[in-house]
């Protein structure tokens, strides 16, 4: 998040009172379990790393039955980082989620969409209907539709996230 949002990021990092290098340690460490050979599977990497889910619970995805592992992030309280997986048990998908019972921002105008003010299911819902686009890498999503500016006017968007949480907003005229 750090690419799109550094000073965000900065201010989260104090928040948390993690320096730049235990942060810059704990991404190397995840980067070398994800990359090691003799690597664990995807759900029990997150398990070893996160503690066990604060939640289990079943979702469907079209005719898929999935399990949606679901843990509490301390940076926004009323988001949960999922994780869901597949009959296999691979890891199907894993991004930020709203927590179950948590009210979900309101989304009106282009003014509402700042950046990590909402999920790429809240954004959808909110400008239905709206169009998945490829991200920049696995743990990106991007989304385009239209929004209307405080004004009323409508405007062409595409949405980046990272982590399945707003990263920025890019507005045709």
């Amino acid at each position: 998040m750090a690419d799109h949002n550094p000073d965000l990021v900065e201010t989260a990092r104090h928040e948390l009172g993690v320096s730049i290098a235990e942060m810059r340690e704990a991404n190397k460490k995840w980067q070398a379990m994800v990359r090691s050979p003799r690597a664990r599977a995807a759900a029990s990497r997150y398990r070893s790393v996160l503690g066990a889910p604060e939640s289990v619970l079943t979702r469907k995805v079209g005719d898929l039955e999935c399990e949606a592992l679901l843990w509490p992030v301390p940076l926004w309280p009323t988001l949960r980082f999922e994780v869901l997986l597949a009959p296999t048990g691979a890891v199907w998908n894993e991004w930020l989620i709203r927590a179950p019972g948590a009210a979900a921002p309101s989304l009106r105008t282009l003014a509402d969409l700042t950046p990590w003010s909402c999920t790429v299911d809240e954004a959808a819902r909110a400008f239905a209907p709206a169009r998945p686009l490829e991200g920049s890498a696995p743990t990106r999503w991007g989304l385009a539709f239209t929004a209307p500016d405080t004004e009323g006017k409508r405007h062409a968007c595409a949405a980046e996230f990272t982590w399945g949480l707003l990263q920025r907003v890019a507005v045709e005229p």
